[in-house]
């Protein structure tokens, strides 16, 4: 299979990708966004994580020109959002209502590619695209007979065909089994490994931690948090104690200093800790016969419920 195409060189490597400055975007009395701010440098991949709710699709809704800010400004490469996409240097894969809706019921595959390459200035081979996303073999097939996970990879053929510098990508592996996101995001990576720019929206924490240079998390409008998955995971102080222990005291292990939840499976022990520091020299303490002792740093999911939540928040929030 051959590889991606190459950066475009309609591309200016100077200056970020992305800059979202300040925003602010009211339905009515619905603020959405809350001078959210953040940036993407080219070649990074960034993952926009926030609850339902928390102004993701407004925040790409802006970036692609279909949102006007009411506050601060939006730009990418330099210019309005609109120019970028009328340039075709933009490409996107928005959320849909159904597994097929905004495709075309009785058209083919390979025709939707066709029609939409003839829109840009400088398309990717339809056929390229067609293996690159794992469409060959369906190209002649019309887009009603296609799966939830077929038509949301021919939605990111349809974003990719413009050969594109920067994609947007809105919870894009919805619909897709185990093996078809390992796939998409395979191809993602081979995307921005020609030193394009991808920033998409996810609820699935595990595609940011392995996928993403970096995460932006998003609640009630804000930025509250941006950085790489590591520093994002390293926000919180949590830690899980684990340990196989018989017959386990659930009243005992709450009780100790710094746990703050207990997880019971048979002999398996896992305590959410808030300072483990205190909790193991105490479970050493009360003479208890532990094995196999682990203590592990918060993941990904621990930080970001930490981080959306009241605490968290206010912790956040200068």
């Amino acid at each position: 299979m051959s590889s991606p195409p190459g950066a475009d060189p309609r591309s200016d490597p100077k200056g970020d990708a992305v800059v979202f400055a300040q925003v602010v975007k009211r339905y009515g009395a619905l603020l959405a966004l809350d001078r959210a701010s953040f940036s993407l440098g080219r070649g990074e991949t960034v993952a926009l994580l926030g609850p339902n709710g928390a102004g993701k699709s407004t925040t790409l809704g802006v970036l692609l020109g279909l949102r006007r800010p009411d506050q601060g400004s939006a730009s990418v490469f330099g210019a309005d959002p609109r120019v970028a996409v009328r340039q075709g240097r933009v490409g996107a894969m928005l959320q849909s209502t159904g597994a097929r809706s905004g495709l075309p019921p009785r058209a083919k595959v390979r025709d939707l590619l066709l029609f939409a390459a003839r829109l840009y200035a400088h398309p990717a081979p339809v056929a390229e695209v067609l293996e690159e996303v794992g469409l060959s073999k369906l190209a002649d097939r019309s887009s009603e007979r296609l799966s939830g996970g077929e038509a949301q990879r021919l939605r990111y053929a349809m974003a990719r065909i413009g050969n594109p510098e920067l994609a947007f990508l809105d919870e894009p592996t919805v619909a897709m089994d185990v093996e078809a996101r390992r796939a998409f995001w395979a191809s993602v990576r081979r995307f921005a490994s020609a030193g394009r720019t991808v920033l998409f929206a996810t609820h699935y924490l595990e595609e940011a931690d392995a996928v993403a240079d970096r995460i932006v998390v998003l609640f009630g409008g804000r930025v509250i948090a941006s950085g790489p998955p590591s520093q994002i995971r390293g926000l919180v102080r949590t830690k899980i104690v684990r340990f196989t222990l018989a017959a386990p005291d659930r009243e005992l292990l709450a009780r100790l200093p710094g746990v703050d939840a207990v997880e019971l499976r048979g002999t398996d022990v896992s305590l959410r800790c808030l300072d483990a520091d205190l909790t193991v020299p105490a479970l050493y303490g009360c003479g208890l016969a532990i094995q196999d002792i682990q203590v592990i740093g918060a993941g990904l999911e621990e930080a970001f419920l930490h981080l959306t939540s009241d605490a968290g928040v206010a912790d956040r929030t200068p």
